[in-house]
């Protein structure tokens, strides 16, 4: 099974909005980046851990990934930490664009993805589940019409 290992305060670099939140509420920034990946990752089966600097403040709610904080070591360390403790690291894909993480995921033969690119990725299927959104709620209304004009 492919397994996905995340640098979580990367990401949030690389996204505007959420590089925005996170000056004035680290916190919600990473409950917001922690709801994009769960977006991303539903219906997959994947393992996926997303590493954060520092202790756990509030709880963040993810149905499929795995949060760990570093505590007294760096991000990059605990990462490293887990890169090297796969069993197949082929089978390992980094998310970094830390250039020292990058170096060590490949030395590892692990794949290793962009912050910038994945990225890319999550917010695209942000938006398309946003799109989804407005679609049924434009059924639901025309529905809603239909029952309670008479309508059929």
């Amino acid at each position: 099974m492919l397994k996905y290992i995340i640098d979580g305060n990367n990401l949030i670099g690389k996204i505007k909005l959420l590089q925005k939140l996170q000056s004035s509420d680290k916190q919600a920034a990473r409950e917001k980046l922690g709801f994009l990946i769960d977006n991303y990752f539903s219906k997959k089966k994947f393992r996926v851990s997303l590493h954060f600097d520092g202790y756990p403040n509030l709880p963040i709610n993810m149905s499929s990934a795995k949060i760990i904080y570093s505590m007294k070591k760096t991000a990059d360390e605990k990462i490293k930490d887990e890169i090297s403790s796969q069993k197949n690291p082929k089978n390992t894909v980094v998310v970094t664009s830390d250039n020292n993480l990058k170096e060590f995921a490949r030395v590892c033969s692990c794949t290793v993805i962009s912050a910038e690119k994945f990225a890319s990725f999550i917010m695209e299927k942000g938006e398309q589940n946003e799109e989804e959104e407005r679609i049924n709620s434009i059924n639901d209304i025309e529905e809603f019409k239909r029952i309670f004009n008479g309508k059929k």
